[in-house]
């Protein structure tokens, strides 16, 4: 396989080397993906959150977490936790503006917890679909994430269809209020 050689390209690659990094649970990879305060040229001992460079990301159902020990941590709990994941992307739209990318995907995710007392290798896989945004800063060594922000997609099931609800919450996104 060739380098990448556009900024899409590079892009592209850094956001693969993300999911990549958390299927297979290698936290100092996963780590050295993120914008560090030294890649923005911030002394490291002193980062004021209101820098710009300040790392952010939301889990879905999770509340947002900035700052690189929060972000990091959080990536550490959901490895320690999850015994096997991996991310099918589909819908991938990557746009290049100067030093900045923005990535929006959609995760296929599976994933299985810890194995049941029975002896079983896995416990049960579950299936989520997610959308995300993935935020990219060029360095002096490449794209770094900046922020990742992923929401879960709602779908409806067949509960909802017996209840007579349509959409979220009893609201159809497809009716429209005006008529």
């Amino acid at each position: 396989m060739s380098a990448p050689h556009t900024d899409v390209e590079q892009v592209e690659a850094a956001n693969t080397a993300f999911y990549e990094a958390l299927e297979r649970g290698d936290f100092e990879e996963l780590s050295s993906l993120w914008l560090t305060p030294s890649d923005l040229g911030v002394d490291e001992e002193y980062h004021d959150p209101a820098d710009t460079g300040v790392i952010s990301c939301v889990h879905p159902g999770w509340p947002v977490l900035t700052g690189r020990a929060d972000v990091l941590r959080s990536y550490a709990l959901i490895m320690a936790n999850t015994d096997y994941i991996q991310f099918f992307l589909t819908d991938v739209h990557v746009s290049v503006t100067g030093d900045t990318a923005l990535v929006n995907c959609t995760e296929n995710i599976l994933s299985g917890g810890p194995a049941p007392e029975d002896g079983a290798e896995l416990g049960p896989l579950v299936g989520q679909l997610v959308v995300a945004t993935n935020v990219f800063r060029r360095t002096h060594t490449g794209w770094k994430l900046w922020s990742h922000h992923a929401s879960p997609v709602l779908t409806e099931t067949d509960e909802d269809d017996e209840n007579d609800q349509s959409g979220v919450n009893g609201v159809n996104p497809d009716d429209n209020p005006l008529a």
